[in-house]
């Protein structure tokens, strides 16, 4: 009989006491295998509370980030959810287990490909992986109920805000690239755009269109 690593004993542990309490997002962290999402060297320590490397120099977010953004979301069963930033598609497993259907959009045809193959292993059918640019979201994915950058942004573009459905929310990461940007929650009201420092946080930049390579 295998024993689980100290990092997955603890894990639902660390995310209480950093303050998760919705129990309904600590039972889905616990649900979705983090370890299928990491590199198979990092497979011991996909449950420690800590950023792991991805291919093409993105990386997973910490559980606690994963979890606490998703917490901010304020997701409900019927929810459309855009997602810029697919990366390894860990936040996206957990976003699809709170709501209705979430688009993931990936800039890297490498992690689209991976991230897309992975999902529907696991039977995650509520989840399109689309290869694209995180700036310009088809005009054809129509409106949603929550937006959640995962890549930091020096400014939201107004375009994705106008993507909001009313009383929708969107959470990002803004700041310079390099250092440390500020998680950033918008709620769209009928006066406009409600906006909220959360907390300081470091992700790797969001760029503008496909990559050209991997």
């Amino acid at each position: 009989m295998s024993q689980e690593p100290p990092e997955k004993m603890m894990f639902q542990l660390t995310l209480r006491r950093r303050g998760i309490s919705d129990q309904t997002i600590l039972r889905t962290m616990e649900e979705v295998p983090r370890e299928t999402f990491v590199t198979a060297a990092d497979r011991g320590h996909a449950y420690r509370d800590s950023a792991l490397g991805i291919a093409c120099g993105q990386t997973i977010s910490q559980p606690f980030v994963v979890a606490y953004m998703t917490e901010q979301l304020q997701l409900q069963k019927q929810h459309k959810v855009l997602e810029i930033g697919t990366g390894s598609g860990y936040q996206a497993a957990v976003l699809s287990r709170l709501c209705k259907h979430v688009l993931t959009m990936e800039r890297y045809r490498t992690l689209a490909d991976s991230a897309r193959a992975r999902l529907e292993k696991l039977g995650y059918d509520n989840i399109e992986v689309l290869l694209g640019d995180g700036f310009d979201i088809p005009a054809g994915a129509g409106d949603f109920d929550r937006i959640i950058v995962t890549a930091a942004m020096e400014q939201i573009p107004e375009q994705l805000l106008a993507r909001l459905e009313p009383g929708g929310i969107l959470l990002a990461p803004v700041g310079p690239h390099q250092g440390v940007q500020t998680l950033v929650r918008v709620t769209r009201t009928d006066a406009g755009f409600d906006r909220k420092a959360l907390v300081d946080v470091r992700f790797v930049p969001a760029l503008p269109g496909i990559a050209r390579e991997l």
